[in-house]
C-alpha cells in the first residue's frame, strides 16, 4: 500500500499531467530510487510540466535552468566574488544548489557545461576553485531534451547519460485526455494554483521505506544476467556498467513502493 502523502502527491500532479500514469510513476521512482530522470520526447507533450507540477507538489527548493550554447559552468555551479567590505571571497551558490532542479533542454548546451552536472549528481556537491560544497538532501535532477530537432544540440556523452537512472517518454495523450485538457486548462495555468502536499521530510521518509523493501534472490539475479548480457551481445557497443545494476536493484525497490 503506497503511504498516504505518496498518494496524495500523485493525486495532486495527476490533476495536472493528464492520462501520463506510467511517465508519472516513473519520475517517482528517481526521486524515491535517489537517482535522476531524463525526458525525451518531442515538444509540448508535457515534459516541462511534469517536473513543474512535482516541484509544485512538494514543499522544497526548485531551481530551473534554461540551457543555451552560451551556458557556462560557473552559471551552474556558481561563483565566488570579492567583498571590499570584509576583505574576503565569498560564494554565490548556482542553481545546482537546490532539492528539484529542472536542466531544460540539456543537450543544447555544450559538453563542457553538461559536465558540471556530473559530480553534483553522482557525489551530491559540487567544487568550484577548490572549495567543495555539499548539496541539499534530497537532490533530484529531471532533465529534458528533444530527440527530432539536432540544430544548435550537443549530443550527451556516455558519462552524462550514465547519470540518469531512467529515460522516459510522455507521448501524446488520447482524445478523452485531451478533450479534458482542453476544458480544465484552456482558461489558465493549472500550476498556479498547484499546493504542495508534501515536503522533504516525506521524500527522505519515502527513500528510507524503498531502501526496506525485500527483493527476491530471484530479481537480483535476473538483474545480473541482464546487465552482464549487454556486455556480450553482438548488437550493444557499449555494455551496462555495474553502476547500472545497482541502478536497476535501487529501481526495482522503488517501483515496489511508488
Amino acid at each position: 500500500m503506497l503511504p498516504i502523502s505518496l498518494q496524495r502527491l500523485k493525486e495532486n500532479i495527476s490533476g495536472i499531467v493528464l492520462g501520463k500514469e506510467d511517465s508519472l510513476t516513473l519520475l517517482l521512482v528517481g526521486l524515491i530510487a535517489e537517482g535522476h530522470i531524463l525526458i525525451e520526447d518531442v515538444p509540448g507533450v508535457g515534459k516541462t510540466l511534469i517536473a513543474k507540477a512535482l516541484a509544485a507538489s512538494l514543499n522544497a527548493d526548485f531551481h530551473r535552468i534554461q540551457c543555451t550554447p552560451d551556458l557556462t559552468p560557473t552559471d551552474v555551479a556558481g561563483f565566488y566574488v570579492f567583498d571590499r567590505q570584509s576583505n574576503s571571497f565569498s560564494f554565490r551558490a548556482g542553481p545546482v544548489v537546490t532539492n528539484i532542479l529542472l536542466v531544460d533542454e540539456i543537450n543544447r548546451t555544450v559538453p563542457r557545461t553538461q559536465s558540471s552536472l556530473l559530480e553534483a549528481m553522482e557525489e551530491r556537491q559540487i567544487t568550484v576553485d577548490g572549495q567543495t560544497t555539499k548539496l541539499p538532501h534530497p537532490f533530484f535532477v529531471v532533465a529534458t531534451q528533444n530527440p527530432i530537432e539536432h540544430d544548435g544540440t550537443f549530443q550527451l556523452p556516455e558519462a552524462q547519460l550514465d547519470r540518469f537512472l531512467l529515460k522516459i517518454s510522455m507521448g501524446y495523450p488520447n482524445a478523452e485526455d485531451e478533450e479534458s485538457m482542453i476544458l480544465s486548462q484552456g482558461k489558465e495555468n493549472p500550476l498556479m494554483k498547484l499546493q504542495a502536499v508534501a515536503g522533504e521530510k516525506e521524500v527522505q521518509e519515502w527513500q528510507e521505506l524503498s531502501r526496506n523493501i525485500f527483493v527476491h534472490s530471484s530479481i537480483r539475479s535476473y538483474i545480473i544476467e541482464l546487465v552482464r548480457a549487454t556486455r556480450s551481445h553482438s548488437a550493444v557497443a557499449l555494455g551496462a556498467s555495474p553502476r547500472a545494476s545497482l541502478a536497476l536493484y535501487r529501481a526495482a525497490r522503488a517501483l515496489g513502493l511508488a
